[in-house]
């Protein structure tokens, strides 16, 4: 099941994640979803990219907030200082 909006995405990612990770986790769940829709485990799959993707750009910081990576490039552009 494809995710719309940042606000139909599961309570695990968005209580955790800031808005720009969300966004990113819900263009790479709804692309792999799209990408392996023939296998059974895709939901499981798409989680799975999901999470890769924003742990390619963010990290957990000790505070327990995720943090975007200093010098991280994506679709969403180069991150301001």
């Amino acid at each position: 099941m494809p995710y719309a909006t940042n606000e139909d995405l599961p309570p695990s990612v968005r209580n955790h994640l800031p808005p720009s990770a969300q966004s990113a986790y819900r263009e790479a769940f709804n692309g792999a979803w799209n990408s392996y829709g023939l296998d059974p485990r895709r939901e499981e799959i798409a989680h799975r990219v999901a999470w890769s993707a924003v742990k390619r750009h963010w990290h957990k910081a000790g505070s327990g907030n995720w943090e975007r990576e200093a010098a991280s490039y994506d679709w969403i552009g180069p991150v301001s200082r």
